[in-house]
């Protein structure tokens, strides 16, 4: 039986890359991948606007990114387990007109309570859009699993890039009325992915030879459930340090360095944009050298800079953050792919799993902290995230899932 499951995952393998990877869908979903993130790093980016607008403590703020996160979380592996069995294509863009009605209400809330259904529709069309859209570039992959998902996660983190740098420019100024304009990227990504879901139709094929993935790398038994608990201490490390610059990364500029909120937001823009940068560079060396490795490299590197950064004056600062965000970013495109190879034949579950989890612990993480930033001030928080990544050592549990892991 075992000979029989490898003969077929060569044969699958081979197949794939005789296909090569489908650029065009490759890059189509990394679009809407953009556009997607584009909108939802809008929301943590004029927090300090709505925190003066409608009056609220850091805990409220914190409240709002929880509410955001927990319902882009909490769905997305139910939607990727049952479309693993039930293939429904065209969740991309109804889930981003979901997206879109949240934007709009997001524009015109008049209270607190507006504001969290808002953030709670962008969170739902979020959490149909990550496990759908992380198939699609699997299948379209031609065999270069870690190079699609880094391709496709790259296009999420420019949009996380861009998103504070349009808010500065288009919002700030003009008030949250302006956050109307961002409707826009949310129709542009619905035309999108029309395009995809019917590209999608016209492959059946390679979604069923995604579900019949072989099984000779799979892990099994206690072995699994190690794999599952580490990676999920991975992420944990990962998104909580990550969660700690995104959502507060700004106020701590301003209350430290006394540096205005425009400014402030370049600064946020260069930390995503180098996640960004280190995202697009992950996938392809997992390919090369292993996931594990690409993971190991990710926390062990950043962990001097995290240390660094708190005690530095602005300059170091900006220069600490985009490098530790950078190494540590290239970790997530190999823990999906290591998640997808012990786990085979379950694509849709694990992306929306791992996307989940993201999600899900950046929502608990930003609340959590914003309540320890009220109690104890945001540079005590700094401090306490900068021992986070020292929890990347963990990666010396993780088990082998094929020859390269």
């Amino acid at each position: 039986m075992q000979t029989s499951a490898q003969t077929q995952q060569d044969t699958d393998n081979d197949q794939n890359k005789n296909q090569g990877m489908v650029v065009s869908i490759i890059c189509a979903v990394a679009v809407a991948h953009l556009l997607n993130d584009l909108i939802q790093a809008s929301l943590p980016a004029i927090y300090p606007l709505l925190k003066d607008n409608f009056a609220l403590s850091f805990a409220q703020v914190g409240l709002i990114s929880l509410v955001y996160q927990m319902t882009a979380s909490l769905l997305q592996p139910w939607i990727g387990l049952y479309t693993d069995k039930h293939p429904k294509p065209y969740l991309l863009p109804l889930g981003m007109i979901v997206t879109l009605c949240g934007i709009g209400l997001l524009a015109i809330a008049p209270s607190f309570t507006v504001l969290l259904m808002a953030a709670a529709l962008i969170g739902v069309g979020s959490s149909t859009f990550h496990p759908e859209a992380s198939r699609v570039a699997r299948v379209a992959s031609g065999g270069r699993f870690g190079t699609a998902q880094s391709a496709f996660q790259v296009g999420g983190n420019t949009g996380s890039a861009i998103g504070p740098l349009l808010a500065a420019a288009i919002i700030v100024p003009n008030g949250q009325i302006a956050s109307a304009w961002f409707m826009l990227f949310a129709f542009i990504a619905v035309c999108v992915l029309f395009k995809v879901s019917h590209w999608t139709i016209h492959h059946a094929h390679k979604w069923v030879s995604n579900s019949a993935a072989s099984t000779a790398h799979k892990l099994h038994g206690k072995t699994l459930l190690r794999a599952l608990i580490v990676m999920s201490l991975l992420i944990l490390a990962k998104f909580t340090y990550i969660a700690s610059l995104s959502n507060y990364y700004t106020f701590y500029l301003i209350e430290k360095f006394h540096v205005p909120l425009q400014h402030a937001q370049l600064y946020l823009f260069a930390f995503l944009a180098a996640v960004a940068v280190g995202t697009f560079a992950g996938g392809p060396i997992g390919d090369r050298i292993g996931r594990k490795a690409v993971i190991w490299i990710s926390f062990i590197g950043m962990v001097p800079f995290a240390l660094m950064m708190p005690y530095a004056n602005l300059l170091w600062t900006v220069i600490f953050t985009m490098l530790a965000g950078m190494i540590l970013s290239s970790a997530f495109a190999a823990m999906v792919v290591y998640a997808q190879e012990a786990v085979p034949g379950r694509v849709g579950m694990v992306a929306g799993m791992m996307f989940g989890l993201m999600f899900g612990i950046s929502g608990i993480a930003a609340a959590a902290l914003g309540v320890l930033a009220d109690t104890h001030g945001l540079e005590w928080v700094f401090k306490l995230c900068s021992f986070i990544p020292l929890l990347g050592l963990l990666t010396a549990f993780l088990p082998k899932t094929n020859g390269k892991a």
